[in-house]
């Protein structure tokens, strides 16, 4: 019993701490390369519109957003939204959110396959999120193990959805970074400082699957283990 409840206590540990690094290490780096200008001495928004206008995306707009890294494509309204300090700023960090950013907006415009299944995945993915532990917890206390089941069918979708987030992710990266250099905003010496930025950024979305696939892989095991019983 001991040896159960110290190997759960250590993996619900792990599935807080895993999550806290990540986080941590997204706010080390980008206050860190927030204070290093680049070259260019460009704006973040001035980085968007002229990727986006290198790509022919002259209808897509740029709109300043509130809040710390809240920076994202809309892509109901055809809108790449930047964050103060990343709309304002001459930063690497600055301009490589806005590049990140403007490459979502290009797997759009290219109808990026993975863009477009994660899209379409959603509802199911938000319904899932949202019933699957009331499913599961209800069918548990009621020891109906087909509404746990239901509820497990829930959860994977929501971990499907970011499993798939993974390669939007990291397309929308590289897309950026080959966009910076080929544009010339940044120079080959600032590309490390840059990819930094980028993969610190990752880092949540690495995490955040984990612990998605972890939970739902945790559930599928208890629901074996109580159909054994």
């Amino acid at each position: 019993m001991f040896a159960s409840l110290g190997g759960y206590l250590i993996y619900i540990a792990l599935l807080m701490i895993i999550p806290l690094w990540a986080q941590s290490k997204v706010k080390n780096t980008y206050k860190k390369y927030s204070q290093v200008a680049t070259s260019s001495y460009m704006t973040g928004a001035q980085v968007a519109r002229k990727i986006l206008d290198d790509n022919g995306l002259f209808d897509v707009q740029i709109e300043e957003t509130r809040g710390t890294l809240s920076d994202h494509y809309d892509p109901r309204k055809k809108v790449v939204r930047l964050s103060s300090d990343n709309y304002h700023g001459h930063s690497m960090a600055a301009s490589a959110i806005a590049a990140h950013e403007v490459g979502h907006a290009i797997q759009d415009a290219e109808s990026y396959a993975f863009l477009r299944f994660r899209h379409a995945l959603f509802p199911l993915a938000n319904l899932g999120s949202n019933l699957s532990f009331i499913l599961i917890i209800a069918g548990a206390l009621m020891s109906m193990m087909n509404l746990v089941l239901i509820g497990i069918v829930f959860m994977s979708f929501a971990v499907l959805f970011q499993v798939v987030t993974l390669p939007v992710e990291y397309n929308a990266s590289n897309r950026a970074m080959g966009q910076l250099v080929s544009s010339g905003i940044i120079r080959n010496n600032e590309e490390r400082q840059t990819k930094k930025v980028l993969n610190a950024a990752a880092l949540t979305y690495v995490a955040a699957a984990m612990v998605a696939v972890a939970e739902l892989i945790r559930f599928i095991m208890m629901f074996v283990v109580s159909n054994d019983d």
